[in-house]
């Protein structure tokens, strides 16, 4: 049995981590502000320091004892990264430098891994279909460049503090939890919200857009998975269907 952190565990894939990672036996710290995440997403007994990762010390006092993290938090919007650069960057970039840098041991204690959430947003506009992981990153949002940020971070500390790290390009995740009046929530839990108040499913555009998405219990499964998996230094993943 381990003790993991998870960051934003109180959110949409967090929450269904969280319950993974309890069945599984291990013992779950919680680390989220609440900007999103619902107090009502953490199981009883699990101890929740509610707090912003973006603060360094506070960071640290979540990461304490614990034997890895999930780092799942962020402004996960690219609207807001756009109007609002300044905060999503200190939350989505130097948040993510944060729990590395209180990974990467002292004390004579070894680094601890990492599992973080990156985004199909490093992209950009493709140049090919399906996207693999050799394709061109060349973002066109503040997050997605705060998101590529974190992979080249999560490269620089194994290459200097051999910090174990893998990273997950997330692409469409939708499933039970997903907030569907969040302005920035998936087409599908819009979808499926309408149509259960019998309306009807508004399409933009001509309808021949393609997207790819995943449900987000297979999301969480492949992360617990990474976490268990013998580490190779930094990796970067899509992960999607």
């Amino acid at each position: 049995m381990s003790a993991y952190l998870v960051t934003g565990g109180a959110g949409f894939i967090g929450s269904h981590l969280v319950e993974m990672l309890l069945a599984a036996g291990h013992q779950v710290r919680i680390l989220d502000d609440l900007s999103t995440g619902l107090r009502e997403n953490v199981p009883q007994g699990v101890a929740l320091i509610e707090g912003d990762v973006a603060d360094h010390a506070v960071v640290g006092k979540a990461m304490e004892g614990m034997d890895g993290c999930f780092h799942l938090a962020a402004i996960a919007s690219v609207q807001r990264s756009n109007e609002e650069w300044r905060r999503t960057h200190d939350v989505n970039l130097s948040g993510t430098v944060n729990v590395l840098d209180h990974a990467r041991g002292s004390g004579g204690n070894p680094p601890r891994p990492v599992v973080y959430a990156s985004s199909a947003a490093v992209f950009g506009k493709p140049e090919y279909l399906p996207l693999d992981e050799e394709a061109a990153t060349v973002p066109l949002t503040a997050y997605g460049a705060d998101k590529l940020g974190c992979e080249q971070h999560g490269f620089v500390g194994w290459e200097v503090h051999k910090i174990p790290s893998r990273g997950f390009r997330f692409f469409n995740v939708y499933g039970p939890r997903q907030q569907p009046d969040n302005p920035y929530a998936g087409v599908v839990s819009i979808f499926a919200d309408r149509l259960r108040q019998g309306q009807s499913v508004r399409i933009f555009g001509d309808g021949q857009q393609t997207r790819d998405f995943i449900y987000v219990r297979d999301v969480v499964r492949i992360l617990r998975h990474a976490m268990e998996t013998p580490w190779h230094g930094a990796e970067v993943y899509n992960i999607a269907t």
